[in-house]
């Protein structure tokens, strides 16, 4: 009884309760460190080119007069192409190499970049998006690099600096973007981007230095030093898996599971699209087309699962994906992304609209009334890593929940005035920073080596359907609960008061959800026989 009771607390405490005491003598490797610069490098620019047309968006709707609904698929085309390309690299790094893999998407993400410069309709522009869009399955990739060149006590450090680096790229988008809008126009902001993404390619090609390890016996030898025997059987390779591992290297991606996860998660987006329901927008015919992309989101949903449960090289392993502890923290993964593009996409557009229905601002006063929001994810970022290095994931994981709860409501009960927001803003990133860096350290450790290409992919596969659902409900409420103001002696429709207030509802709501995940994975956290999982 006593080993047993020992054997126990010794889990408990390796599962994030407490602080190991050997953890702070590991050392950080200085190679690491320069491998984490660059790739923080690419995060930042990336998200600079997300963030610095955001202030556009209210510019974009009436240069090629489109409804609020259509103009959230500035973001979605990006994230739908995103959400596919990113469990297919994950795949692909895992067979091929993970420098390779990222090298050729930072290639495509430098084109997609280029065309969006010169659109000159929403369409050109979400098709620029689209390709953009791939380049955001190079960060599964990246945190696959930091987990093979990182200590396994110290990888929430590295995850943490990552996520402050978006943060950085946020912070810099918002500043410097709203002005390049302002002086020049909403096309600058992407020449910006092209020179910053050829030195980089370089500067990853020369520099990154990427030890791919297949071999099972490598896993077993991290396993038999940290003293552990992982004993989730589905987990291991079959003795047939490993005499096939070449023929699986030259293998084919999942083009099926690619095509119906598109389709679905397309069609869903489309219903939310034509639910244009205020002003007498919803017609037989939008009546029709959303009944019609309903139908086809679920049978290509249930054709998609179809698939990858018959599929020898799955786009998506669901015992993977179902996993007590993977399947909670994917879950809070996907709601962080909905959170942080819901308010991408609805602040802009309540600064920069007429008042009383918003608050009349230009491009630069919207990038600097996000800001607070930016630069509190580029402290907290790192300092949540620090923090979960010491005391583990699962309280920042739970406080973080509350705390992104607690900012939406701010937001939903005080949005009257500029400063309102930034403080709510403020609230929420604190809250986004831990739940993000905490679920995210979860679902690394708990995925044995061989299986982390797939399992990133995953994770970011959840949190980019997230950001997609975001922008493309927060369009529809925006589309769907419209008023009467007279602009410069024209009759204009924008957003009513109570359209800001269901989005801000709803992502109160869906926080709170994000609550009982957290306390989920934390009652199934403390039961897991894998030491060091949380």
């Amino acid at each position: 009884m006593d080993s047993r009771s020992n054997q126990n607390k010794s889990n408990n405490n390796s599962a994030g309760q407490s602080p190991s005491s050997s953890n702070y003598s590991i050392k950080i490797p200085a190679s690491a460190w320069k491998t984490l610069v660059i790739l923080s490098c690419l995060a930042t620019m990336v998200m600079y080119a997300e963030t610095m047309l955001i202030p556009a968006i209210p510019d974009l709707i009436r240069e090629f007069h489109v409804s609020y609904s259509m103009s959230s698929w500035i973001l979605t085309a990006y994230l739908i192409t995103g959400a596919v390309m990113t469990p297919i690299a994950g795949k692909l790094s895992d067979v091929y190499g993970k420098k390779r893999i990222m090298l050729l998407i930072m290639i495509i993400y430098a084109i997609g970049v280029s065309i969006a410069g010169f659109a000159n309709n929403i369409y050109s522009l979400m098709f620029a998006r689209a390709i953009q869009g791939i380049g955001m399955a190079m960060f599964p990739i990246a945190f696959g690099i930091i987990r093979d060149n990182f200590p396994r006590q110290k990888l929430s450090i590295g995850q943490g600096v990552i996520s402050s680096m978006f943060a950085s790229g946020a912070v810099i988008g918002l500043s410097v973007g709203g002005a390049i809008i302002k002086q020049y126009g909403w096309q600058a902001t992407f020449f910006t981007i092209i020179p910053i993404a050829i030195v980089l390619l370089i500067v990853v090609s020369r520099f990154i230095r990427v030890t791919e390890e297949r071999e099972v016996h490598k896993v077993r030898q991290d396993q038999k030093q940290l003293g552990v025997e992982l004993k989730y059987k589905r987990f291991e390779p079959t003795d047939k898996e490993k005499t096939n591992s070449k023929a699986k290297r030259r293998s084919g991606v999942d083009i099926k599971g690619a095509v119906t996860l598109a389709t679905a998660v397309t069609s869903f987006l489309l219903v939310l699209t034509y639910l244009e329901t205020g002003n007498g927008r919803q017609t037989s015919t939008s009546l029709l087309q959303t009944t019609i992309f309903l139908v086809i989101g679920i049978i290509s949903l249930a054709l998609f699962i179809v698939l990858e449960n018959r599929s020898a090289n799955p786009l998506v392993d669901f015992k993977l994906v179902l996993h007590r502890t993977v399947l909670p923290a994917n879950l809070i993964i996907m709601i962080v992304g909905f959170s942080m593009f819901t308010v991408f996409q609805t602040i802009p557009i309540l600064v920069r609209n007429p008042p009383p229905l918003g608050f009349g601002e230009d491009a630069v006063s919207t990038g600097g009334i996000q800001l607070p929001f930016a630069l509190i994810l580029l402290i907290f970022g790192p300092t949540s890593g620090f923090i979960i290095s010491k005391i583990g994931s699962m309280k920042p994981v739970i406080a973080g929940t509350f705390i992104t709860s607690a900012g939406f409501f701010g937001l939903f009960m005080f949005h009257s005035t500029p400063l309102s927001i930034s403080a709510n803003l403020v609230i929420l990133s604190t809250g986004l920073s831990l739940t993000n860096v905490g679920a995210m350290n979860v679902t690394i450790l708990s995925t044995p080596r061989q299986f982390m290409g797939i399992s990133l992919g995953t994770s970011m596969l959840m949190r980019i359907i997230g950001a997609a659902v975001g922008p493309a409900l927060a369009g529809m409420y925006m589309q769907s609960d419209q008023s009467i103001l007279k602009v410069n002696g024209i009759v204009q429709y924008f957003p009513s008061a109570d359209s800001y207030n269901l989005i801000f509802l709803t992502a109160t709501a869906i926080s709170i959800l994000s609550i009982g995940l957290a306390i989920i994975l934390r009652r199934r956290g403390i039961k897991l026989a894998i030491p060091n999982v949380l």
